[in-house]
């Protein structure tokens, strides 16, 4: 007997290359690929090598997983540049920034409450 293919599942995949810049594709693969095999998939297709796709954090649905995790049908495989800044220090610098009185909950306050309430 002739055995079939197993029927193809749709995945997004979504990468970031540069700040404000999202790349998101939808992609029919076999059931039971591997994060690996989809990124041997999209490098050609961004213009990047695959051993630098290879080299970058995954996640699935904004949970970090290895390159050998089997994706499943509706997964969105998002693939993790590095980070340039500490979000907490860009928290900190934002919130000086703007001061005090324009940021957060001392944005707006109600009339006769007092300053961060």
């Amino acid at each position: 007997m002739a055995s079939e293919a197993p029927a193809p599942i749709a995945i997004t995949v979504v990468f970031s290359a540069a700040p404000r810049s999202v790349q998101e594709i939808d992609l029919q693969v076999p059931k039971g690929c591997l994060a690996d095999y989809v990124l041997a998939l999209v490098a050609p297709r961004w213009g990047v090598e695959v051993v630098q796709l290879r080299a970058l954090e995954l996640g699935v649905w904004g949970k970090r997983v290895s390159a050998q995790q089997v994706l499943r049908a509706g997964d969105r495989l998002e693939i993790y540049r590095p980070l340039t800044v500490d979000p907490k220090v860009a928290r900190r610098e934002r919130f000086v920034r703007q001061g005090a009185k324009s940021a957060g909950l001392f944005a707006t306050r109600r009339a006769g409450g007092k300053a961060g309430y």
